[in-house]
């Protein structure tokens, strides 16, 4: 009897387990493809989708079809006809040409004997095959250059790696570096973003901080009707107050300065940051803080040995809701930086061009912006919890 209560409870959990596993498979499958293209030249990105990458490349099964019983698989079975010389392949850099020459007789014999001879669509697949396997269109199947190419703000032919080749064939380390504060490339952005998000994640925590131990722990007056002010304030749409700080900024000459963005960041994240910390100091022991108060603790000593250190789970999952709003932003920046100081967000709708080339920079830009939230997250993932359940459960 108890084997089928367990095989029963078993049984009626399997459909949320499905759910949940297709609800995973949702995110995962095209986190997945994006960080798979992201390391594919741009070439096979153009020609096959990422769940390709196993596969044989573009031209394999025709070039089996019609060409490896006699050139072989490898194309290197004819020594007169070796099709993995490049010599030889650069006389066929087009599909009338090889089709010229499979259309020829030789010794009398015709080119294809008893095969047909492929239609010029499949003919120039067999050549693009033909100047692959004889290195002159050799490429990886995975490659750093969209990476490299997007922090650099390289929009050229080929890449910025085979553009930056000294003449020893090697990469010249100065020619990469210096084009790392590019304006139109990743790498400043970067930058810019930790200039922006750092500041802006650090200073609502401080203050809210302090405001969290006086509002749980100190008493004066109006505090409960100010507390209430607080936590109103969070309903307040940001879109309402752009254009009047914007101006107020403009008058005080903060538009466009880091100032000004990380002023108008903890003014609006100081109202739930207040809120979140309150509620999980008010939450401690009461004990704690009266038997410091009679030890003769005074309040600057309680905050800093006994309040903050008992707060650090909150304090924690703050920072990453914080900073993963404001990395995450790009209405506050393009409002209030524009184009003078980028952010990632910002540029990386710069990696277009205005004709669509550059589009397959986008995926490795997206993953240099995911990259710092997501380690972040990992790291702090044990305090998120806690965040989210901040003051909820007493003592």
């Amino acid at each position: 009897m108890r084997f089928f209560k367990r095989l029963w409870k078993r049984i009626s959990s399997l459909p949320v387990h499905i759910v949940l596993l297709g609800l995973c498979l949702i995110w995962i499958l095209p986190s997945l493809g994006l960080f798979v293209t992201s390391f594919r030249p741009v070439q096979d990105i153009n020609e096959s989708g990422w769940w390709t990458i196993l596969a044989q490349p573009k031209g394999y099964e025709e070039y089996q079809e019609y060409c490896a019983a006699c050139h072989g698989e490898d194309g290197s079975a004819i020594t007169q006809a070796d099709l993995t010389d490049p010599e030889l392949v650069k006389n066929y850099r087009r599909s009338f040409t090889l089709l010229i020459s499979l259309n020829r007789e030789i010794d009398g014999q015709v080119h294809m004997s008893d095969i047909p001879v492929p239609d010029e669509i499949t003919t120039a697949t067999i050549a693009s095959y033909m100047r692959r396997i004889s290195g002159i269109e050799a490429r990886p199947k995975f490659t750093l250059s969209n990476y490299i190419d997007a922090i650099t703000g390289y929009r050229g032919n080929s890449t910025y790696l085979a553009d930056c080749e000294s003449g020893s064939q090697s990469v010249d380390i100065y020619c990469s570096l210096r084009d790392l504060t590019n304006p139109r490339g990743m790498g400043r952005a970067f930058i810019n973003s930790l200039l922006v998000a750092i500041p802006s994640t650090l200073l609502p925590i401080l203050f809210a901080a302090f405001a969290a131990y006086a509002f749980s722990w100190m008493d004066f007056k109006g505090r409960q009707w100010l507390f209430a002010l607080l936590v109103g304030l969070q309903v307040v749409p940001l879109q309402m107050t752009l254009i009047p700080i914007s101006r107020l900024y403009a008058q005080l000459g903060l538009n466009g300065t880091f100032w000004g963005i990380w002023l108008f960041h903890t003014g609006f994240g100081l109202p739930y940051a207040i809120y979140l910390i309150r509620n999980f100091m008010g939450s401690l022991p009461h004990e704690i803080f009266e038997s410091a108060y009679l030890d003769g603790a005074s309040h600057w000593t309680a905050f800093t040995q006994l309040a903050i250190p008992l707060s650090v789970p909150a304090l924690a999952s703050l920072g990453i809701f914080q900073f993963l709003w404001i990395w995450n932003d790009l209405l506050v920046a393009l409002v209030f930086l524009g184009g003078k100081y980028p952010v990632l967000t910002y540029q990386i709708g710069n990696m277009v061009t205005s004709l669509g080339s550059g589009w397959h920079l986008l995926t490795a830009a997206a993953f240099i912006s995911m990259a710092l939230p997501m380690i972040i997250f990992f790291a702090l993932q044990r305090f998120f919890v806690h965040g989210m359940l901040a003051g909820s459960v007493k003592g």
